[in-house]
């Protein structure tokens, strides 16, 4: 299977893109550095053909690296869907400036919009959901759940490799099949004043999760 562009070309388009300017601790807002994004993107086009031609979600897109990056590989339509005003200004001058037309940016709460015209409507939708830490213990879950009621095929999501056995165990409970697909390292810079340390290495597991019927 192949991708309309090499890896190296995708990450240097997604490395021109805009990132947050002011991130917001309530969001949890983490931009997904250019070089994981394009890893990500890269895998699920050239092992399971997710991204070209498909109707593609990128939920809580933030700055849009995934959609934009999906769109980059020849998505057939991509929707993005964020909460905050500031981050669809950033991710439609994004998609401006890289000339991608085939996109659809709307504001929304992505757990709590009324999405039932969108109930298993996507091919394949993408995430990068809040890690769960502070004081949204739990959503990183609420994310990939709502993912599943709106795709037909597949979810891709970023999550920390320390929550990988509790991944499993929901995956098991709510009866769909999952796997994780890449292993990768998430240099996470120091965006907020509570972090002491420059940067961090996190350890991040690139899951694909499918309905039974897939």
């Amino acid at each position: 299977m192949s991708a309309l562009m090499k890896l190296k070309t995708l990450e240097g388009y997604l490395q021109d893109l805009s990132g947050f300017t002011k991130p917001k601790i309530q969001y949890e807002q983490y931009e997904t550095p250019a070089h994981i994004a394009a890893v990500a993107l890269y895998t699920m086009q050239t092992q399971f053909e997710a991204l070209e031609n498909r109707l593609v979600l990128d939920a809580g897109c933030g700055p849009g690296v995934l959609g934009i990056g999906a769109a980059f590989l020849g998505a057939g339509f991509v929707t993005a869907v964020d909460i905050d005003e500031d981050a669809l200004e950033i991710i439609t001058e994004n998609a401006e400036d890289a000339e991608i037309s085939n996109i659809d940016i709307i504001k929304s709460d992505f757990l709590n919009c009324n999405t039932f015209r969108w109930e298993n409507y996507f091919d394949t939708v993408l995430m990068n959901p809040p890690f769960g830490t502070k004081n949204n213990m739990g959503i990183d879950m609420k994310f990939l759940r709502m993912g599943l009621n709106l795709s037909c095929d597949s979810v891709y999501s970023l999550h920390k490799s320390s929550t990988r056995l509790h991944i499993q165990k929901m995956i098991k409970e709510w009866g769909v099949k999952g796997s994780v697909i890449a292993e990768l390292r998430y240099n996470l810079a120091a965006t907020y004043k509570f972090h002491k340390q420059q940067s961090k290495d996190i350890a991040v597991d690139l899951w694909r999760l499918t309905h039974p019927h897939t």
